[in-house]
């Protein structure tokens, strides 16, 4: 590897853009050029083609919806060995495609699209998800909005309601789809649309339903269901309604969209069209794969499945449509009958989703069979399996749908399921049967149970951390913030902290800090790096390098400035629990502190700069003071003491001093003492100019002062100066005292 640039003593790798890039191999559909990465500093093994990279902008990193897609992006890319690079921003925000391009072979756009057309003009393959551009010319990723949004009017219409109310927020794309959907079911039906009907929230969170319950409630008498454009907005108007006195779903039925954690457990439970995020993730990195490989992909959008889930805010069973869609496919299924059960409980699972063609059911979920072979046990009276693997396979279950309704509609499947039917009437086996089903259900409990336990101790895990990297931002020093050794506490294993050279051009960032657990190499502090190669791909930790874990990019920025760009790598879940914006809250806090630090260095400028105007003013108080008190024949008979800077009391007693002398030595009849350039005249000072001027009139002069301001003149105010005098300006003395030297010159002669 040929030397590269150097900064303060540090080697930097040439690849970071120190010298020319060397093309690179890339694919025909990408034609641009990547640099080489010498084969000393890389973690890949010589002459191995560097994994794709799939790099995704995402506006947030947590929560029901973005965590999910991260997820569905990340597993699709592990399975194909890609790399996951995410950046969080929007386009327009990170300048794309700037930050990190050289190791991007494609992108991914989540929802925020503003600035979209600079990564479009890269003639690098793009996908937007949850959200179509059809301008950039790139193809998106979107759940089936409308198919939904019409299942969800039409079931209301088939409960007997004609008067629906639509609420959602319409600056979203997916709220507008679903709202359009929304005509086109009531037209379907046969129900004109009432405009009267149409609430629009402020934002798609639970507070967009808070503000919108006002006007819901208003109507309440005008009509009878509501379908909402999310399931927060709905969530979130709940209590309002219900605290307003209607009766859920007497009243008002209600339904919503997306089918989020918090949907199965709100009062009533929510019905809702259900949503697999890490479907949209999963099908854009489809998407991203087929263009690289070269393949036609068409523009427009790729729709992703959903299914109408049935609860009490419409008025229906927890689980009637699971066992109507079971029931359904029970009557169209043929073939194996044991691997029938086992596909049957398995797509009940992954709903809306299917099992793919060939795909084992216990590739998926492991436990099936378990669960299978206790209640054939139970009908064959053969020995069950252990309670234990029952439990465990219940929990597994629960990693695939929290929901409760489905997990019971496996239950509710099996004791409806035709090989029970065509049993041998056995009052045993029922016996045994009912226990089975019943131990089920308890296994079902606990297993929920189980994991909101892990959920609340990762809560507990994650408050604990996010204020342990609070305390050390906030509470320490500048070199701590940067160092990067906060991470300790966190579960990152690599970091690294670059800050922009120039925040302007934004072209290079310096290396200013670095972390890993594992003792992984880290970039040099100081080093310089192109934007466009950050973070240093051959640096990275093997895991990210073979795409095992995600690598995030979070900008760092304060109210002020844009500092820079800090990456972290670790687990796909790095204390990511519900929509608590854990990486945010360490980059606005990381933010804060390096603010707080350009702050104090500010102050610390500023005040050695006061330090250095006082330590100048003391000099030339000091030069002023050794020159003593000038006395200057003005005009015959006429003295002129200038005087400038602070008057002390010493200072004082050598101005009447000097005064005294000089009208005896120069037979002067007036004195004029100038305190133009002295700042203040406290009331010592000015009981010292009075006793000057007292002191001068026993010689018959008079005293005269010049220049008095206002303030000045007010700190004389009570004190005794004789027959003391005052000028306004040295010119005005001069004129007035000319002609009494006139005629003093010609008494002389």
């Amino acid at each position: 590897m040929g030397q590269g640039g150097q900064d303060s003593g540090v080697v930097v790798p040439e690849q970071w853009g120190e010298v020319p890039e060397a093309p690179g191999q890339r694919l025909s559909v990408l034609p641009r050029s990547r640099s080489s990465v010498p084969a000393a500093a890389s973690a890949e093994p010589l002459g191995a083609p560097r994994p794709l990279t799939v790099g995704v902008i995402t506006p947030f990193l947590d929560g029901s919806f973005w965590n999910p897609v991260l997820k569905g992006i990340h597993q699709s890319a592990q399975e194909r060995g890609y790399r996951t690079l995410v950046l969080r921003g929007t386009p327009a925000e990170l300048r794309a495609p700037s930050l990190a391009s050289q190791q991007v072979d494609g992108w991914i756009v989540l929802i925020e699209v503003h600035g979209i057309e600079a990564l479009a003009r890269a003639r690098v393959p793009l996908v937007t998800v949850g959200t179509s551009v059809p301008e950039a010319g790139c193809p998106s990723v979107i759940p089936d909005n409308r198919g939904g949004m019409r299942s969800a009017v039409l079931h209301l219409v088939e409960h007997g309601h004609r008067r629906i109310a639509f609420v959602g927020w319409f600056d979203a794309y997916d709220v507008r789809q679903r709202f359009a959907a929304y005509q086109e079911a009531l037209a379907e039906a046969g129900i004109p649309f009432d405009p009267d009907l149409v609430i629009q929230s402020d934002n798609n969170w639970y507070t967009g339903g808070q503000n919108a319950a006002p006007a819901l409630i208003a109507r309440r008498h005008t009509c009878t269901a509501a379908v909402f454009g999310t399931d927060k907005n709905a969530i979130g108007m709940l209590p309002l309604l219900k605290a307003a006195g209607v009766r859920i779903p007497q009243d008002l039925a209600i339904v919503g969209f997306d089918d989020i954690v918090e949907a199965q457990g709100s009062d009533p439970p929510l019905t809702t069209v259900r949503q697999r995020f890490e479907m949209m993730g999963s099908a854009a990195c489809d998407v991203i794969a087929a263009m690289l490989a070269g393949e036609a992909v068409p523009p427009e959008s790729v729709h992703t499945a959903n299914l109408l889930v049935q609860r009490s805010s419409c008025g229906c069973s927890v689980v009637q449509s699971f066992l109507q869609r079971e029931e359904a496919a029970r009557e169209g299924d043929g073939g194996d009958a044991e691997d029938a059960l086992a596909r049957q409980l398995v797509e009940l699972l992954l709903l809306p989703r299917s099992l793919p063609p060939g795909t084992p059911p216990a590739e998926v979920w492991p436990g099936v069979a378990v669960v299978i072979d206790g209640y054939r046990a139970a009908l064959r009276g053969a020995e069950p399996p252990p309670a234990v693997e029952l439990e465990r396979a219940f929990r597994d279950a629960v990693g695939i749908t929290p929901d409760v309704g489905t997990l019971l509609a496996i239950v509710r499947v099996l004791a409806r399921s035709p090989e029970r039917r065509r049993a041998p009437p056995d009052a045993a086996a029922g016996g045994r049967l009912e226990e089975f089903l019943e131990l089920s259900r308890i296994a079902i409990a606990r297993a929920r149970l189980d994991a909101e336990t892990h959920h609340v101790h990762q809560l507990g895990v994650l408050a604990r951390t996010n204020y342990d990297v609070s305390f050390a931002l906030l509470g320490g020093t500048q070199e701590e913030a940067r160092s990067l050794g906060w991470l300790a506490t966190t579960t990152a294993t690599w970091s690294c902290l670059g800050l922009w050279e120039d925040p302007e051009t934004r072209a290079r960032l310096v290396v200013a800090g670095a972390y890993s657990r594992d003792g992984s190499p880290t970039p040099p502090i100081g080093s310089r790096c192109p934007q466009e190669a950050f973070p240093p791909r051959e640096l990275l930790p093997p895991a990210a390098t073979r795409g095992e874990l995600m690598v995030f990019l979070l900008p760092i920025r304060s109210a002020q400035r844009d500092w820079g760009v800090l990456a972290l790598v670790g687990p796909t879940l790095v204390a990511m629990a519900g929509d608590e914006a854990t990486f945010a809250i360490w980059g606005t806090l990381l933010g804060a502190a390096l603010e707080r630090d350009a702050l104090l260095q500010s102050l610390s400028e500023q005040h050695a700069s006061l330090d250095r105007a006082y330590q100048v003013e003391r000099r030339l108080s000091e030069t002023v003071r050794e020159l003593g008190c000038p006395v200057i024949p003005l005009l015959p008979g006429v003295l002129l003491v200038p005087m400038i800077g602070w008057i002390d009391g010493r200072r004082a007693q050598q101005v009447l001093e000097y005064v005294t002398a000089g009208v005896t030595r120069h037979a002067a009849r007036v004195v004029l003492l100038d305190v133009t350039g002295v700042p203040s005249v406290d009331a010592q000072v000015a009981d010292s100019l009075g006793r000057t001027s007292r002191a001068a009139a026993l010689l018959g002069a008079r005293v005269c002062l010049v220049g008095v301001r206002p303030e000045i003149a007010r700190s004389l105010v009570g004190v005794d100066l004789g027959e003391l005098s005052t000028y306004a300006s040295l010119s005005a003395a001069i004129q007035e005292l000319a002609p009494a030297g006139a005629r003093a010159r010609r008494d002389a002669r």
